[in-house]
């Protein structure tokens, strides 16, 4: 593991303080558990958004209309 330096608002570090004796633990390991959160979730939402992308089925209508919302027609 490696230590880093971050510079926070007066109002963010009161939070992550109060927010880190809360769960019972120290603000750098919580800390470090948002950014690991942040980035494993950064990470599925890019692979959630590639596979959505390279998934051309789901812009296929076979030829047909779209079907309009609210039962409009247009």
């Amino acid at each position: 593991m490696k230590n880093v330096t971050i510079t926070v608002e007066d109002s963010t570090l009161e939070w992550v303080r109060i927010e880190a004796a809360r769960r019972n633990t120290s603000v750098s390991r919580l800390v470090g558990e948002m950014l690991t959160e942040k980035m494993q979730f950064d990470d599925a939402y890019t692979r959630a958004q590639r596979d959505w992308e390279a998934d051309t089925s789901s812009f296929n209508a076979g030829g047909k209309a779209y079907p309009v919302r609210g039962g409009q027609h247009g």
